[in-house]
């Protein structure tokens, strides 16, 4: 039986899942500065539209003339986000309320509740540092954490998942590393994305026509970069995009190798059904990261890329919450003996 909490859980994480897509899209149609101030754009609630608010904004923002379309994708992505902090903020009350219940979390929604606190830092300095790629990495780490995180309370709280039978410690520790590298993946698709090198390379398998093209490693992965400049649309060289996006694609082969590997061992386990769930997101994540490559970085194929690394992040949190609420552990020998319907 669902708890206290829990459909409010689910809907936030949906809408965590829209506000992911939103900001892939406004990075994608360099969005990212529509609006240059905020929370507001141009000091309104909404894009200036009337001449009195356009005359407003020349005024005030004589170096970021308005672009509606661009305003707009930016505000909506806020518009959401907003309403999901005030989700957030809903579910953290409700824990404070119903602390003294059983089983009623209450760190997880206090954690929530600071991190969605520190993603609205990282929107405005996102603005106010102008597209500094740090920031902008970070500000989607914040997004796919608040999304993991929200999904978590959400399975937490369902109340309808039946207890896995013992699992062998080194398949927990698989899954926790199979989760470790999905998220180092995100965090460099992230850097690719805040530093414009999605298509440094537009070959597959080669780049360039090279197993091994010219690569700036000191500059592409240069943590330091100066807070001053208009990072939109980028300041790296060729070289140093081309490093990002080949290392991009080498944690890809390496998330592969580990995430097939893990599915194996849970279908050994017992588990085919969230090896099979691991195996798809796994596939579609990879056939849209080639699609990008090949059909050069179409507006739809890379939001949805966003989308399938949100998938899989979720699919790992799901197998590593299964498995570490099984009953017990086995540490030791084979474990062909499981129930193969427990999953």
């Amino acid at each position: 039986m669902a708890k206290s909490g829990f459909r409010l859980a689910l809907l936030a994480t949906v809408l965590a899942v829209v506000v992911v897509l939103l900001g892939a899209y406004t990075r994608l149609t360099h969005a990212g500065l529509g609006c240059p101030d905020w929370p507001g754009c141009y000091g309104f609630i909404g894009v200036p539209k009337t001449e009195v608010q356009l005359a407003h904004a020349e005024q005030h923002y004589p170096e970021a003339p308005v672009e509606a379309q661009k305003g707009w994708n930016e505000m909506v992505h806020r518009y959401f986000a907003g309403s999901l902090g005030l989700l957030i903020l809903s579910l953290a009350i409700l824990a404070l309320r119903r602390r003294g219940q059983p089983d009623q979390p209450l760190k997880l929604p206090l954690l929530l509740l600071g991190v969605v606190i520190a993603q609205a830092a990282f929107g405005m300095w996102t603005v106010t540092l102008k597209l500094w790629p740090q920031v902008v990495t970070a500000h989607l780490l914040g997004g796919f954490t608040t999304l993991a995180l929200l999904f978590l309370l959400t399975l937490r709280l369902s109340g309808t998942l039946a207890p896995l039978p013992a699992v062998p410690t080194r398949l927990r520790r698989l899954a926790a590393l199979g989760l470790l590298l999905v998220i180092g993946q995100i965090a460099l698709g992230g850097w690719v994305s805040s530093n414009y090198a999605a298509v440094a390379c537009i070959d597959l398998p080669t780049c360039h026509g090279r197993w091994w093209p010219e690569m700036d490693f000191a500059n592409g992965f240069h943590l330091t970069q100066h807070i001053g400049p208009n990072y939109l649309g980028g300041q790296l060289d060729s070289d140093a995009r081309t490093a990002i996006h080949l290392t991009h694609r080498l944690g890809a082969l390496a998330v592969t190798l580990v995430l097939l590997t893990l599915a194996w061992q849970l279908r050994r386990a017992g588990f085919p059904r969230l090896a099979g769930l691991l195996v798809l997101a796994l596939a579609v994540q990879v056939s849209l990261g080639v699609s990008n490559v090949l059909l050069h970085l179409p507006l739809v194929v890379a939001v949805a890329h966003n989308g399938g690394g949100a998938a899989l992040l979720l699919v790992l949190v799901l197998v590593n919450y299964r498995l570490r609420t099984a009953v017990g552990r086995v540490k030791h020998g084979s474990v062909g003996w499981v129930s193969r319907t427990a999953a």
